[in-house]
């Protein structure tokens, strides 16, 4: 056990625990970071899928000049797909040069004591904090409709279940959902010789259109500015200023978090989704078994009509619903003391929660800050908020001399210059 209190401990090192360990450790703070860089990118998305966001809305969040996406590959233009293994290279830069010495573990538990917070880790250490930022990303909250969660694992699974789509070769698979991960994993699935079709209870599939990367005066006046999210007045104000959506009835941040960019494909993958693919649009699926080895699933359309479906697997592209209880690292009386709302944590304006000196962040948070906290987009704004309060609290300067803080394990202090891209 080392004897040493971290400031902050960052649980998670994806998008959004990078970018608060980078914006914590610039107000001179001792930060500990537990988890591998990008590790969800790197090992629960298959290879040959892009993001679906343009390359300035697919930055990290830097406290320092020289770190955005497209400071390292200033000619990746809009409307050119990032691959995510390029994403996943830029997230490691973004780690070694403003992140370094993440520890390379997992929180098994976090528990609070006298003020102060206890983490056992899976090296066995018990690691101390003054502040714990839960940046786990999408993974925990992992959807899959009650009725596909019948089916056993071998049958049927989420889309994060899967990095090597390659052992569904001559399987027939069926994908449901409507949305970019669905669409975009049922090509896959075709590329890798299976026989994939998409189940969608949409009447249509959705596709977003050809971004303009340099729109007219008129364009931008009659359709709103561009921003993270897309193009709109409204959808900038959701991306550029979650703290104002925050400030909306509960009723209604909901209803944007729900339904702000639903289900829809990149327009670049279109063409992609071609004969190799069944599509059966404005199906609901009622139930679904297993019977001699495969799947069964029973669909009805909206005037009655049902068909069943016979496949090898059925992968639910169903999308991430944050949900407390899935966080199962907070110890039963810690997570007891969060207040929640629809199972997700209600925070405040700092994204701290009725626990003092617990913060949530990424996913977990936008059920308070908004639809943009789904996104990589968001890390930025979330990073701030939470590191300056942080800083506020414990009395930490910017750029801290020796004397801000103390020496946590794998601790160092902020850098005083920008980073350059190699």
């Amino acid at each position: 056990m080392n004897d040493s209190i971290a400031d902050a401990l960052v649980v998670g090192a994806g998008p959004y625990g990078l970018s608060t360990a980078a914006h914590l450790r610039h107000h001179g703070l001792d930060v500990r970071v537990i988890g591998t860089p990008m590790e969800f990118w790197d090992a629960c998305v298959p290879p040959g899928m892009f993001l679906k966001s343009e390359p300035f809305a697919s930055s990290l969040g830097a406290p320092i000049a020289g770190a955005r996406f497209t400071d390292l590959h200033p000619g990746w233009r809009t409307g050119r797909p990032i691959p995510v293994s390029t994403f996943v290279e830029y997230g490691r830069w973004f780690a070694e040069h403003l992140v370094p010495y993440t520890e390379h573990a997992e929180v098994l538990r976090i528990e609070r004591a006298r003020g102060r917070y206890a983490v056992t880790l899976s090296t066995g250490e018990v690691a101390q904090a003054r502040t714990v930022v839960v940046a786990v990303g999408v993974r925990p909250f992992a959807y899959t409709p009650s009725t596909l969660a019948t089916l056993p694992a071998e049958l049927g699974t989420h889309t994060v279940a899967h990095r090597d789509l390659d052992d569904f070769k001559g399987k027939e698979v069926a994908v449901v959902g409507a949305g970019q991960s669905a669409l975009e994993t049922a090509v896959l699935l075709a590329d890798a010789g299976a026989h994939p079709q998409v189940i969608a209870r949409t009447p249509r599939l959705a596709w977003n259109s050809v971004p303009a990367s340099s729109p007219s005066i008129v364009n931008r006046l009659l359709r709103g500015p561009h921003s993270g999210l897309g193009r709109g007045y409204r959808t900038w104000l959701w991306s550029e200023h979650p703290w104002a959506t925050r400030l909306l009835p509960d009723a209604t941040r909901r209803h944007l978090v729900r339904t702000t960019l639903g289900p829809a494909g990149a327009w670049w993958l279109k063409e992609r989704l071609d004969h190799r693919i069944e599509v059966l649009t404005g199906r609901v699926i009622i139930s679904a078994a297993e019977e001699g080895g495969r799947a069964v699933l029973t669909t009805a359309g909206d005037e009655g009509y049902r068909w069943e479906h016979r496949v090898d697997h059925v992968i639910a592209a169903t999308g991430y619903v944050p949900d407390l209880d899935r966080v199962t690292i907070l110890a039963p009386e810690l997570s007891s003391g969060v207040r929640v709302k629809l199972r997700t944590p209600v925070l405040g304006r700092n994204f701290q929660s009725s626990v003092p000196g617990l913060y949530f962040t990424g996913l977990a948070a936008a059920a308070s800050f908004g639809p943009v906290m789904r996104f990589v987009h968001g890390a930025d704004f979330a990073a701030r908020r939470i590191a300056a309060h942080i800083a506020s609290r414990l009395g930490a300067r910017v750029n801290g001399s020796a004397d801000a803080g103390h020496t946590a394990a794998g601790s160092q202090a902020a850098p005083k210059v920008p980073v350059k891209p190699s």
